[in-house]
């Protein structure tokens, strides 16, 4: 059966233009004002936007091995419901991906439960220890790059040699950048004023800069793409400019609260536990403006899944890691682009477009003969977000209870409706 999409503003071409859009066969036929019918079943979007299906390169789908946190239904329904089409999975997973062998596993569970779109990463280092390098070459094949999530590479060696062979590979190194030397035992916090005033072991900046500092001679010396994940502090945007500038090839992403929060809003509860942690006002403009100015490339969410009682230990006593796949477009359009901080095509960019281009996958535009990946997005949708709705299992998130303004409407992978909660949708 064919879709005509109808009575929506599509994003052509860096901008919105009332169109048509049909569907068949996994793949856009045609995108023109007022198209034929023809016997299709017909979709009105009621004036919301249609663009390019969102893309997360930095996801936890915890299966296999920790499937009480999350699935990869479980994660793929919550990463349709927040417009995502595709999403990168990072290896922190039993077993570990670090070999092909290891890797069927994960590819078996994807092929079974995904419903939409997931790329996974590799490890860098044999069960993500840092020490032997994992089998990258057998692996390349089959995953977006190279990661140990969750732990930086400790050794300045293994990771020029990691880079070495990614660049043979014409892979990506994804890299977490926390130098360990630089951490205090016991850290649940970035270290400043929160942590300060309520007798908390403090996170430093320098522990993640330092390292980006360290990868980025080693990009220079070895010619690796390289990826930074999550970078939460305004050293580190500094150091990205500036390798851009160089022509270095180097990209990176933020979180949307890192964007969105700082320390002093911090609370004692588990949802406010992350790694790296929310950082100071400083930061958080740093990180807006390297958005703004292109050195920040993607808004990832880090969607980290925990079991609630992982999470109930405060900020003392909890894991880190929050989820954000179903509320992140709804936080970031509601701070950042509705108050005018942040222009609604930057932001698309930043979703849509260059983790795309950044790791080779597929769509990204909405025009004849691509992939009918897309999103819908209702920005007259006022509503709190509720964390007991999510579909994922995680509900830790400290978006909880937010007033936002929009939302996904509707989500399209191959042309199959993933996700819908249209206005008033109607099928004719």
């Amino acid at each position: 059966m064919s879709l005509l999409l109808t009575g929506g503003a599509v994003f052509l071409h860096g901008g919105f233009q009332n169109m048509d859009i049909s569907i068949s066969g996994g793949r856009i036929v045609s995108v023109s004002p007022a198209l034929p019918r023809d016997g299709a079943s017909v979709i009105e979007l009621h004036d919301c936007l249609v663009v390019p299906g969102f893309v997360d390169v930095h996801v936890h789908l915890r299966e296999p091995g920790f499937s009480y946190k999350e699935t990869i239904a479980s994660g793929t329904a919550a990463a349709a419901a927040g417009g995502y089409t595709a999403v990168c999975a990072m290896p922190n997973l039993k077993p570990v991906p670090d070999t092909p062998e290891t890797l069927d596993a994960e590819l078996r569970a994807i092929a079974k439960s995904a419903r939409v779109h997931v790329y996974p990463y590799g490890a860098i280092t044999r069960g993500q220890q840092g020490q032997a390098l994992a089998d990258m070459a057998g692996m390349a094949p089959h995953v977006a790059g190279f990661s140990d999530d969750g732990r930086g590479v400790q050794s300045q060696e293994q990771m020029r040699r990691a880079m070495a062979l990614a660049k043979s590979l014409d892979k990506p190194i994804v890299a977490h950048c926390e130098d360990e030397a630089l951490l205090s035992p016991g850290w649940c916090v970035h270290d400043g004023a929160f942590a300060r005033a309520h007798g908390l072991v403090g996170n430093r900046a320098e522990s993640e800069w330092r390292q980006v500092e360290r990868d980025l001679r080693l990009v220079k010396e070895t010619g690796c793409r390289y990826h930074v994940c999550h970078i939460s502090s305004r050293e580190s945007v500094a150091l990205i400019r500036a390798a851009k500038a160089e022509g270095l090839p180097v990209t990176c992403e933020t979180g949307p609260h890192y964007l969105l929060l700082c320390d002093e809003e911090l609370q004692d509860d588990g949802r406010f536990r992350m790694n790296p942690p929310i950082r100071s006002a400083a930061d958080r403009e740093a990180l807006i403006q390297g958005l703004l100015d292109g050195t920040i490339d993607c808004i990832a969410t880090d969607h980290a899944p925990h079991s609630a009682q992982e999470k109930a230990g405060g900020l003392r006593g909890s894991l880190n890691g929050i989820v954000g796949l179903e509320c992140a477009f709804a936080v970031l359009y509601t701070q950042l682009v509705q108050t005018g901080i942040v222009p609604l095509e930057v932001l698309l960019n930043a979703l849509c477009v260059n983790p795309r281009l950044i790791f080779a996958l597929p769509g990204g535009e909405i025009a004849p003969g691509a992939p009918a990946d897309l999103t819908v997005l209702d920005l007259d949708r006022p509503h709190r977000i509720d964390s007991a709705a999510f579909r994922s299992l995680g509900r830790a998130t400290p978006f909880d209870g937010w007033g936002v303004c929009a939302a996904a409407a509707m989500t399209l992978c191959r042309g199959e409706i993933v996700y819908s909660n249209l206005p008033e949708r109607e099928e004719l």
